[in-house]
C-alpha cells in the first residue's frame, strides 16, 4: 500500500493547524524527567492528538504509535509512528529546525514517511517510489543523496557531542576528526538535509522509534543507508547511523567502531 503526497499534507496540516500558532509563543513547559530535562508542551500532544484523529478517520485498523499517547492496536501489520514535534528543545528556544515526524511501517519494516516542518513550509515526504520535497507552490523536487565515498569529504551531523558517552564519544571523535565539516544541533532537519544532498553522514545515539521511523523511508528511497551501528535495524531506534552512499556508510561505521 502507498500512501500519497495528498494524506501526508493533510496529516502536516493538521499538526501544523496546533504546533504553528504555539510557536515563538511562550507556552507552559512541562518536563518529563525528575532527574535532567526533556520538555514537553501542549503543542507536542495538540500535534498528536491532530495526527492520530486524521489516521483514525482514513485507516482505522491500523495500530499508531506515538511518543506522547503511547501504543495502540500495534499488533496489526500497519503501525503509524508519530513523533508530532521532533526537536521540542528548539521549537521552544525559537528556533525552526523542529519538524512533525509520521511514519508507517508494514510488518515492522518502515515503507513511508514524512517529516513536514510548517514555519518553513516544507513537506519531506517519502511514498514507497521516492523521496521529494514539497515546498509552496515551488514544483515537486525529486530528493537524491550525494554520491560521497570519502570520508574526508563528508558534513557530518549530530544533535550534539555531549549524548556520545564513554567510549561512543571517543567513536564521535574518530568520525569527526575524519569528516571534511561537522554540524550540530538540529535533529530531524539533519536527515532530511541528507536525502537532500546537503549532507552526508548522520549520527546519533539512544534514539526512540519515534524519532526515526518516519526518516528511514525518506533516506532510503533517496539513495542513502541507514541502519543501526551495529548493522541492525533503524526501525527499532537505538545508535543511528545514516549515509548518503554504502560505501560511506560502511567507511563511517567502521571508522566510529575504529
Amino acid at each position: 500500500m502507498l500512501i500519497n503526497q495528498a494524506f501526508f499534507e493533510k496529516l502536516a496540516n493538521a499538526a501544523a493547524a496546533e504546533s504553528l500558532p504555539r510557536f515563538r509563543q511562550f507556552n507552559e513547559i512541562d518536563n518529563k524527567y525528575t532527574v535532567g530535562f526533556d520538555p514537553v508542551t501542549e503543542a507536542d500532544r495538540a500535534a498528536e492528538r491532530a495526527i492520530r484523529a486524521v489516521i483514525g478517520e482514513e485507516f482505522p485498523d491500523h495500530g499508531i504509535l506515538g511518543e506522547e499517547y503511547g501504543a495502540h492496536n500495534t499488533d496489526q501489520s500497519h503501525v503509524w509512528v508519530i513523533d508530532p514535534i521532533d526537536g521540542t528543545r528548539a521549537f521552544i528556544s525559537g528556533l525552526p529546525v523542529w519538524g512533525t515526524l509520521v511514519g508507517l511501517t508494514i510488518d515492522g519494516d518502515a515503507k513511508a514517511g514524512m517529516m513536514s516542518q510548517p514555519f518553513t513550509g516544507e513537506l519531506y515526504f517519502s511514498d514507497g517510489k521516492g523521496s521529494y520535497l514539497s515546498h509552496g507552490s515551488a514544483p515537486l523536487r525529486t530528493l537524491k543523496t550525494r554520491d560521497t565515498t570519502a570520508l574526508s569529504e563528508a558534513t557530518v551531523f549530530t544533535t550534539t557531542p555531549s549524548l556520545f558517552k564513554n567510549e561512543k564519544y571517543e567513536g564521535f571523535k574518530r568520525l569527526q576528526s575524519q569528516a571534511r565539516l561537522t554540524r550540530y544541533g538540529v535533529d530531524c532537519y539533519a536527515f532530511a538535509m541528507l536525502a537532500s544532498g546537503f549532507a552526508d553522514v548522520v549520527i546519533e545515539t539512544g534514539l526512540q522509534p519515534y524519532d526515526i521511523v518516519a526518516l528511514i523511508p525518506i533516506i532510503e528511497q533517496a539513495g542513502g543507508v541507514i541502519t543501526q551501528i551495529d548493522g541492525g535495524p533503524a526501525e527499532k531506534g537505538g545508535d543511528i547511523i545514516a549515509a548518503a552512499t554504502p560505501e560511506l556508510h560502511k567507511i563511517a561505521i567502521a571508522t566510529y567502531l575504529g
